[in-house]
């Protein structure tokens, strides 16, 4: 058996402490909307609706302060000094005239002081960058109705940093002990970690960790302790391109002429990342909507990067397509009608993206953050033209810039796009920006039939010879670059035959229906005809 992994790190606070690791970038408390106990949240109303947010986390504050010591009390009132300072209500205020949303509005404010801060030549400077992120999260919660919750008493707590309301709101009675991945000796919780008696080690590195591994502390030399079987991940170059195609791999599925194909899973549930099965699956189209369910969610880089994270390290080795948040139109999202000229029922998926880059940057951020943990690509829904591609690449470089600035690890993913507008079937070879692509034959369908949403059902048999013949052709334009196919096509076996003889060779189902398309494939020659005997 292997021995405990002993890694290296620099003393914060004395003493030694053992216990379950609590993971911090683990998305832990739900939701607002899947607590129905929770306040609607508040992203719309405005410069009032901040306000009224600013003056809960003031007075949340003040409750946390009240019988604390004259350090901890310092360290809030600078929290809350901040937040009553009028130039950072100004400055998100003057956001919000430029046509930003509340949400977003607050989250850019605090995010260019945040990396001012970070950008720091003195580490005195660079500890205060948390106390900010802090008070960005507070408020944000504020908004959304979803308070940062506490973790349980005696944990290790594990993350890249802490902030300091989270260590006071903490009972350390019970025991426990912090480790960072980065932090500081010189920040605020560093001190209180040492007023408290709290062991703490900061700079480790980041490793790996499962919730609830057992984990050792040892401020007194500065070292981390974990059960066999952890290990340390070591960084990587910012903005690299994986080496290889990240959307092939090892196949053990062939036709019953011996032509590879690779089968994944469509993931569309968060109860779904737990049951992937590396050893059988890569994931074909991870609909990221289901991460989001309120404009104060698309606003959080954490909860989104802890969710990708989740479904990159399960997969293991295996290549994960997560696909950019398809809203709009016919997908609302809770505050979405607050945002302006959002109404028109064709502003959706990169369309919608693009019009608000304040979304699709916060999503871009926890993406190439993400990266760093797996196979990812990254999948642009409703492409029509093949500028959009151009646009998001350009954001992606522009936010890796920023974050390489934080020295935070990232990886600039391929991007590829969704082919579900008949437009862009038709023209697939003008799109060489586009690093794969996969049809979504629900979209396709629907625009290809002139259907309405609700009798797609009903006419996908009768438009299925069209869309098999325009899948065909645009297979045929693709030059070469991977194609898949992670529609509702691809998990009915009445339509392989078609689908294998239009040159698809990458199919992405629903994990219910990955056993009946593997059965139906190995029955089939790579042409669609029937093996003989079948």
């Amino acid at each position: 058996m292997a021995a405990p992994l002993r890694l290296t790190a620099k003393s914060a606070s004395p003493g030694i402490a053992s216990g379950p690791a609590f993971l911090a970038e683990d998305p832990k408390a739900p939701s607002a909307a899947e607590r129905p106990d929770a306040p609607a949240p508040s992203t719309a109303g405005g410069y009032g609706a901040l306000e009224k947010a600013i003056d809960i986390s003031i007075g949340e504050l003040e409750r946390l302060a009240e019988g604390a010591d004259a350090e901890s009390r310092d360290i809030i009132d600078f929290q809350i000094e901040v937040l009553r300072d009028p130039t950072i209500a100004e400055a998100t205020g003057a956001r919000m005239e430029a046509d930003e949303n509340v949400v977003f509005a607050w989250v850019a404010t605090l995010d260019a002081y945040i990396g001012e801060l970070e950008a720091a030549d003195e580490e005195q400077m660079r500890a205060r960058a948390v106390d900010i992120l802090d008070i960005k999260n507070r408020v944000l919660g504020a908004l959304a109705g979803t308070p940062i919750a506490d973790f349980p008493p005696g944990s290790v707590f594990v993350g890249k940093d802490m902030e300091p309301s989270r260590f006071l709101a903490h009972d350390w009675s019970k025991g426990g002990g912090i480790a960072l991945f980065a932090g500081s000796t010189a920040g605020h919780v560093a001190l209180l970690a040492r007023a408290k008696s709290v062991p703490m080690v900061v700079g480790t590195g980041r490793f790996s960790a499962v919730d609830g591994d057992p984990v050792r502390v040892d401020g007194d030399a500065g070292a981390v302790v974990l059960q066999a079987g952890g290990m340390l991940i070591p960084p990587l170059a910012p903005a690299q391109m994986p080496a290889g195609d990240t959307q092939t791999g090892s196949s053990e599925l062939c036709t019953a002429d011996g032509v590879p194909i690779q089968l994944s899973i469509n993931i569309n549930d968060p109860a779904e990342i737990d049951a992937l099965d590396p050893a059988t699956a890569g994931v074909g189209l991870m609909r990221s909507e289901f991460s989001v369910t309120s404009l104060a969610d698309a606003a959080n880089e954490e909860r989104q990067l802890a969710i990708y994270r989740r479904v990159l390290e399960q997969a293991g080795d295996r290549p994960v397509i997560i696909r950019m948040l398809d809203i709009g139109g016919d997908k609302p999202l809770a505050g979405l009608e607050a945002l302006p000229a959002l109404s028109a029922s064709g502003l959706r998926g990169i369309r919608l993206l693009l019009a608000r880059p304040e979304i699709a940057r916060v999503q871009a951020r926890a993406l190439l953050r993400a990266a760093v943990f797996g196979r990812l690509s990254v999948m642009l829904p409703m492409v029509t033209f093949p500028d959009e591609i151009d646009r998001m690449r350009e954001l992606f470089r522009e936010e890796a810039e920023k974050l390489g600035h934080r020295a935070l690890p990232h990886r600039m993913p391929p991007i590829g796009m969704m082919v579900e507008v008949p437009a862009a079937a038709l023209m697939l070879d003008t799109f060489g920006s586009a690093a794969f692509f996969s049809f979504g034959t629900n979209d396709l369908t629907q625009y290809l039939a002139a259907s309405a949403r609700d009798d797609i059902d009903a006419d996908a048999g009768k438009a299925a010879p069209a869309v098999l013949r325009l899948i065909a052709q645009a297979v045929k334009l693709s030059a070469g670059k991977p194609v898949s196919i992670c529609g509702d096509m691809a998990g009915n076996p009445s339509y392989l035959p078609g689908l294998l003889a239009a040159g698809l060779r990458h199919f992405s189902v629903a994990p219910a229906r990955r056993p009946a398309i593997r059965s139906a494939i190995i029955g089939l020659n790579a042409d669609g005809t029937r093996a003989a005997g079948e």
